[in-house]
């Protein structure tokens, strides 16, 4: 992880993660990159996936207690699995009951240069086979972790979409076939290591540009966090589904507005009530998930 990533990560800390507790049974802690951060296409932290399945299963009186502190952007399997094994997270997994993973994208995205105004794709293919196996093994090794540490959890491994649906049709082919690699080496080791894979590249397809609007970034808008919600319920409980109408009102917060408000709380201490214990994650400079 970058030192600059690092230092944002540091400054963000002193707002604290976003936690939900109601009258459910469900213990929710979201792992993983910056869609179970809730990144959006245009530098900025809203409503994702995560926060979506945890409103949903508020509403259904199932949640008991949500959070997402655990999730970082720009994280890699290797980022993903350092921070499982960090005394905060077994502290905060040991009581989990439901566990969603995502990880291994940006093992294979940082391989692969985009120019969003030509819609071209370039990337090496021995680096690529090289990150892919690196996220084999990491996958393995997050899933024998939250075991361990949450006997009791339920764990999901959230697949990933087709991310350059700007490209130009005849560049989509190969990273297609890589993101497929990904997917089977996700779907493979979920089953095998005693966790569910929730597959979501089949529903986004590779022309999705309405979920993902911005050909400079591979965030989707909360429509496509959805999406992935809605994947996540197919195999959590079928009977359960996020309408369009259940999602809120977009409010998100910038990675300079995050900043601006860090250095404007070392003056002023910011309460709690004014909402900033909402977000508790940054940014990677790199379009990365």
């Amino acid at each position: 992880m970058n030192k600059w990533l690092c230092t944002l990560i540091i400054l963000f800390v002193s707002f604290g993660s976003i936690t939900v507790e109601a009258k459910g049974s469900e213990v929710y802690i979201a792992l993983g990159d910056s869609l179970a951060a809730g990144q959006t296409p245009n530098r900025a932290i809203d409503t994702g996936y995560t926060d979506l399945i945890a409103q949903k299963l508020t509403k259904t009186g199932q949640l008991a207690f949500y959070s997402k502190a655990l999730a970082f952007p720009g994280y890699t399997s290797a980022d993903v699995l350092t921070k499982v094994q960090t005394d905060e997270a077994k502290e905060m997994l040991k009581n989990a009951t439901l566990v969603t993973i995502s990880a291994g994208a940006n093992d294979l995205l940082q391989m692969v240069q985009v120019n969003p105004t030509s819609g071209s794709i370039a990337y090496q293919q021995i680096p690529a086979n090289f990150a892919l196996n690196n996220v084999r093994k990491n996958i393995v090794q997050i899933i024998k972790e939250v075991q361990a540490t949450a006997p009791k959890a339920k764990i999901y491994v959230m697949g990933y979409y087709f991310a350059y649906p700007h490209a130009r049709a005849s560049q989509k082919e190969g990273i297609k076939k890589e993101l497929d690699r990904l997917h089977t080496i996700l779907k493979t080791q979920s089953e095998v290591n005693g966790a569910t894979y929730v597959s979501v590249e089949e529903t986004f397809g590779v022309n999705a540009t309405t979920l993902l609007p911005n050909p400079a970034d591979v965030h989707p808008t909360m429509e496509g966090y959805r999406v992935m919600a809605n994947a996540f319920f197919s195999q959590y409980n079928n009977r359960l589904v996020v309408s369009q109408n259940e999602l809120p009102v977009p409010n998100p917060l910038t990675f300079e507005r995050i900043l601006n408000d860090t250095k404007e709380k070392k003056k002023s201490p910011v309460s709690r009530s004014e909402g900033m214990d909402k977000y508790y994650s940054l940014t990677q400079l790199k379009p990365l998930i």
